[in-house]
């Protein structure tokens, strides 16, 4: 085999690393942001080049040699080696300008982080931001993003950051007719009775004739989407949706009723509370960064906006804050 430092350019071991990962061309084509012909094409030029095959080609898709093994754990080396160090230079900086790359959800972005991102711009003009949603948690510690804002009760240990509130949810229908809480059903307790003091909020909601919307199975991890699971029966079950955002859109359509984070519920119009927030429900709110990157400017001054912001809506995001209780659809939380 060839002098890989000498043939090989970084790009050639990037791709090598792709495909190693991810043990298919398609699949490598997407994380390297290239055509599947043109990984095809460099991957058949790389193993020329070092004169034998890196990848034994299967149907359940593409192995390592053991001369791949080699060039792919020399790849993984040279990755780890170029992300510390363009952290620790970006560490380094001595202004706060550039680019800091935030991950975080769609509700978080939409329902609460956006004014302040919007105020943030303006004070910083020489900092641009990018910002990736999704419920999936980038990796950080390979510059995936530089900042995450993040619903969770475990953040990860390699993290360093800051717990700006603790998010509480409670249970929400559509405010005025469109309401899909529903009556009670014949021999359900009174609307003035509620429910048993052990029963969580919404029991006596789910003991008269209200339909539910809850969450789907890819936040299953979460105690208010396996609550809703057990304590609505299926055939009252009218949707699940994949998103917070979608959750609240349907609550607000009368749907059906469903728990909310307080910070969406109790700052729109077109919902309405009808149970005080559940304790077990709340997650913590974290700021967080990689332990190389606290101490950048840009990351910093961003770091400190938004703690500074999210106290200053601590009320709302908590739950502490929030319009009456009102009596939908003929039944009273």
């Amino acid at each position: 085999m060839k002098e890989p430092a000498r043939t090989l350019a970084w790009d050639d071991f990037r791709l090598i690393d792709a495909v190693a990962a991810t043990r298919n061309l398609p699949a490598a084509a997407a994380r390297l942001g290239i055509d599947h012909s043109t990984v095809f094409r460099r991957l058949k030029t790389i193993e020329e080049t070092l004169g034998q095959p890196l990848f034994e080609r299967h149907r359940a898709g593409y192995a390592l040699t053991a001369a791949g093994e080699e060039v792919a754990a020399l790849a993984a080396r040279v990755d780890r080696d170029i992300t510390d160090v363009t952290r620790r230079l970006a560490g380094q900086a001595v202004a706060p300008s550039g680019e800091v790359r935030i991950a975080t959800s769609d509700t978080l972005l939409a329902d609460l982080l956006m004014p302040m991102l919007s105020e943030f711009c303006r004070r910083n003009p020489a900092i641009r931001l990018d910002v990736v949603t999704g419920n999936a948690s980038l990796n950080l510690s390979r510059r995936d993003a530089d900042v995450a804002v993040r619903a969770t009760d475990a953040p990860p240990d390699t993290l360093v950051g800051r717990r700006a509130a603790r998010i509480a949810w409670a249970l929400y229908g559509a405010a005025g007719p469109a309401s899909g809480a529903g009556a009670a059903s014949p021999g359900a307790a009174p609307s003035d009775a509620g429910p048993p003091e052990a029963a969580p909020p919404g029991a006596a909601l789910a003991a008269g004739g209200a339909r539910w919307v809850g969450l789907g199975d890819n936040l299953g991890a979460l105690k208010v989407a396996r609550f809703t699971q057990a304590l609505a029966a299926p055939a009252r079950l009218a949707a699940r949706f994949d998103t917070v955002m979608g959750l609240a859109q349907a609550v607000a359509a009368g749907v059906g009723i469903g728990h909310l984070p307080c910070f969406v519920g109790d700052a729109r119009a077109d919902l309405v509370r009808l149970a005080p927030p559940e304790p077990d429900f709340a997650t913590d709110l974290w700021l967080l960064t990689h332990p190389d990157l606290r101490h950048t400017p840009r990351v910093r001054v961003l770091l400190d906006h938004l703690a500074e912001a999210i106290g200053a809506r601590r009320a709302l995001i908590e739950g502490q804050a929030p319009r009456q209780v009102e009596e939908v659809g003929g039944v009273l939380a």
